[in-house]
């Protein structure tokens, strides 16, 4: 999956327009990271591959979901593997339970060790908790493994980990920045709840809806301070790109390339036969406040983890985060036989997210060509 890239691991690219990022990990160029705010981010030219430096790879935090059999001689593997090859680099892992052996504990926030590469193994549920663990500043380069099954947001099978650390480790794998949502919360007298540091991060969507109330929601929405509508409905999602195949699609919003900065709002099951999804820049904030006439209180729920309950007269503003989510492509490792041969695009230069709607979604598949698809579409 290729995006909007840079060669980032550089001296001469880090202060690139002479703009300056104060990464944690690894020294992302500002330009990629968006280290800026307003109309700049959606106006950024177009950037040649963005590849990895494997001299700055001296940390890696492994995030797995629950440690299964299968799970288990994976980060076997893969701990001899890392310490056989690259016995420099320090291996951490959440403090949990079930830590693995011969690892680190790392815990998030302040003090936090400096971690310069993630790598989850799981489902697509993994990333957005690894997501998490990132909530203030840059967040390091994320590499994701399929344990058996193969999302949107998992470009490598398991079993290709040796190959994927190495493109790591040699420099030549390529980037895709996931855009993340900054969300804070407001009281009825429009007061700030929390800290401006614990606004949370999002990778999906966030979502207000009805719960388990019979009553629809009523919710006023704004942009950039504007009113846009009062929606009846039984709810409202906010999602970026990358949450554009997850919640947003089974509502009926629309499949938007994750290169792409936008906020994207869709409403769920509106009273209304002409209330249609949204597209706003990033530059945008969106506003969501529980109306005063609506019957029930909101759920609000971001990665699908529940996180509030909105009254009528609170409200959720969601907008752009400045630190999004930088995931290692699958093009990273493509065969140079089949380059050589032009049967394929080189490392870096492949959209995966291509191939993905296609062979994951079945996209515009009609019936007589699904049976096709094995020859068609490989």
């Amino acid at each position: 999956m290729m995006g909007p890239t840079r060669n980032f691991l550089r001296p001469s690219f880090r202060t690139l327009h002479g703009y300056t990022c104060h990464a944690r990990s690894w020294p992302f160029s500002s330009t990629s990271l968006g280290c800026f705010t307003g109309s700049f981010f959606s106006t950024l030219p177009p950037h040649p591959p963005l590849r990895t430096n494997g001299q700055q790879v001296k940390s890696i935090l492994i995030v797995n979901k629950l440690r299964t059999k299968p799970v288990i001689d994976t980060i076997d593997s893969f701990l001899n593997h890392l310490r056989a090859q690259y016995p420099h680099v320090r291996v951490f892992h959440e403090d949990r339970i079930d830590i693995p052996q011969g690892v680190e504990l790392w815990r998030p926030g302040e003090g936090a060790e400096k971690i310069d590469l993630v790598m989850t193994l799981g489902g697509d549920g993994t990333i957005l908790h690894a997501s998490s663990l990132f909530k203030v500043g840059a967040v390091p380069p994320v590499l994701s493994f399929s344990m058996g099954t193969l999302g949107f947001l998992l470009p490598f099978h398991v079993d290709d980990f040796a190959k994927a650390l190495e493109s790591v480790f040699q420099g030549k794998a390529t980037v895709l920045y996931r855009m993340r949502l900054s969300c804070s919360f407001a009281d009825q007298e429009g007061n700030i709840i929390g800290k401006k540091e614990e606004d949370w991060q999002v990778m999906n969507e966030v979502a207000l809806h009805r719960g388990s109330s019979p009553h629809l929601n009523t919710i006023d929405a704004y942009v950039d301070g504007q009113h846009l509508t009062e929606a009846v409905s039984d709810g409202l999602i906010v999602s970026t790109p990358t949450g554009s195949t997850a919640y947003s699609l089974s509502a009926g919003g629309p499949i938007v390339h994750p290169s792409l900065s936008a906020l994207v709002l869709t409403p769920i099951c509106p009273r209304s036969l002409s209330f249609r999804p949204l597209v706003f820049p990033s530059s945008s904030s969106i506003t969501l406040k529980i109306g005063d006439r609506s019957r029930a209180p909101a759920g609000v729920s971001m990665d699908g983890q529940a996180s509030h309950v909105l009254n009528p007269g609170e409200s959720v503003t969601v907008r752009a985060s400045l630190h999004p989510i930088p995931c290692i492509n699958r093009s990273s490792i493509s065969d140079p036989a089949l380059d050589a041969q032009g049967e394929g695009a080189g490392p870096g230069k492949e959209d995966d997210w291509v191939r993905d709607i296609n062979n994951l979604l079945q996209y515009n598949a009609t019936f007589r060509s699904k049976a096709l698809l094995r020859h068609s579409r490989t």
